[in-house]
């Protein structure tokens, strides 16, 4: 099971999805064959590198060889509703694309979000040009290079068992765009109906930057827009064909979400007005007792001019509160800011060092790579230094040394 985060800043596009999920499966040469597998012998996968605004990524370009192999392709070629000019493309029906994805071979768990995605945009021009959905006529959606974008992107969203979704705001576009039926407005009428209920945005950049196909997948997937603190384990990128100003590329990862009782919160204030004194060791003290795991201090300067201090307090989320009203009752301040962090931590035991000139309490702790350190602690170790006459220094090295190689 896996927990996916879209970040469709820039939209999303059925040829994005497919791109972004590839590199996240690692399987582009598997796709290769997926016009065979779909029986659509018009159909070809090309896999090249491009770069979009320094994102190196690789795009997943699906051709259909029984159109004008020049055409141009928009922000997502098999859904720009740049069309209106073609006229070798197969207008189907549901029911065709149905019986096609029937019998493909793909895995039936493929077969189901393939089904389930069209029936989603089938829905939507039914509600849109108040046709039942059984006489709906697919014009971009039914060409060959439409369907392969949507049944690969089912393919690879099984493959990954994708089980639950994250998403960030959805960048729509604005403007106009040209389609079988004329110009319309941007989100087009078919993805305004797959929009409800999701948050979007406009963008900066004119151009109809989500497609009808990209907001069937979005759906589909049924995204949460309030995640909670989530740890990436793989990102991918998805290209767009049409370049804008800004990266056009879908991001997506792969996530760990942390539980609520793993999750951890930055507590922060500025304070102008206060002797440092007042943050010295009694406050730093009752500050740990209180409850918070580690702390900084730094120099700051204000607004107008004024030095001051930032404190900066990690807290598990469970003495948000407490650690957060001790800073408020203590402390010259008159408000905090807390966010979530996700943090990494390294394996670590504590050990007992005899020296000889007494003992030294330290943590032993195991890098990725498998490697020892000793982290020792501060009074031991200087206690350790002056009885064997050793810098600092000098001590922490003889202590490692005697431990580590023992």
């Amino acid at each position: 099971m896996s927990i996916l985060h879209i970040e469709p800043f820039s939209g999303a596009s059925g040829d994005m999805f497919l791109g972004a999920l590839a590199s996240l499966a690692g399987a582009h040469d598997d796709l290769i064959n997926l016009p065979a597998r779909l029986h659509l012998p018009d159909g070809r996968i090309e896999v090249r590198e491009v770069n979009r605004n320094g994102i190196v990524c690789r795009q997943v370009r699906v051709i259909d060889l029984g159109e004008d192999p020049d055409r141009s392709h928009g922000h997502d070629h098999a859904h720009s509703h740049d069309h209106g000019h073609h006229h070798h493309r197969v207008n189907r029906h549901l029911s065709d694309i149905v019986e096609l994805i029937d019998g493909a071979h793909i895995e039936e768990g493929a077969k189901t979000i393939a089904r389930e995605i069209f029936q989603l945009i089938g829905e939507a021009e039914s509600r849109v040009h108040n046709i039942p959905i059984e006489k709906i006529h697919f014009h971009e959606i039914s060409g060959v290079d439409s369907i392969i974008d949507i049944v690969g992107t089912a393919v690879l969203l099984d493959r990954l068992s994708v089980t639950r979704t994250y998403c960030d705001p959805i960048c729509t576009g604005f403007g106009r765009v040209k389609t079988q039926h004329g110009l319309l407005p941007v989100p087009a009428p078919a993805t305004a109906e797959l929009l409800k209920g999701l948050v979007t945005f406009k963008g900066d950049e004119e151009g109809e930057r989500l497609t009808p196909t990209g907001a069937a997948i979005i759906r589909w997937l049924n995204p949460d827009f309030n995640p909670p603190a989530l740890v990436p384990r793989s990102v991918a990128y998805g290209p767009g064909e049409k370049v804008f100003i800004e990266a056009n590329v879908l991001r997506v990862s792969l996530v760990d979400e942390q539980t609520v009782e793993d999750q951890f919160f930055v507590i922060e204030t500025n304070i102008d007005d206060s002797s440092p004194e007042y943050l010295g060791s009694a406050f730093q003290s009752d500050l740990l007792a209180t409850g918070a795991i580690d702390f900084s201090i730094t120099s700051a300067t204000m607004k107008k001019g004024r030095t001051g201090l930032t404190l900066s307090v990690l807290v598990e989320r469970k003495q948000l509160e407490v650690v957060s009203n001790y800073i408020l009752e203590t402390t010259t301040t008159i408000g905090v800011r807390f966010y979530p962090v996700a943090r990494r931590i390294l394996e670590r035991r504590k050990v007992t060092i005899d020296t000889g000139h007494g003992a030294v309490e330290a943590k032993e702790v195991t890098t990725p790579s498998g490697r020892r350190r000793l982290k020792i602690e501060h009074d031991d170790l200087w206690a350790y230094g002056r009885k064997a006459g050793l810098s600092p220094a000098e001590a922490a090295t003889a202590l490692q040394n005697r431990h580590l190689n023992k």
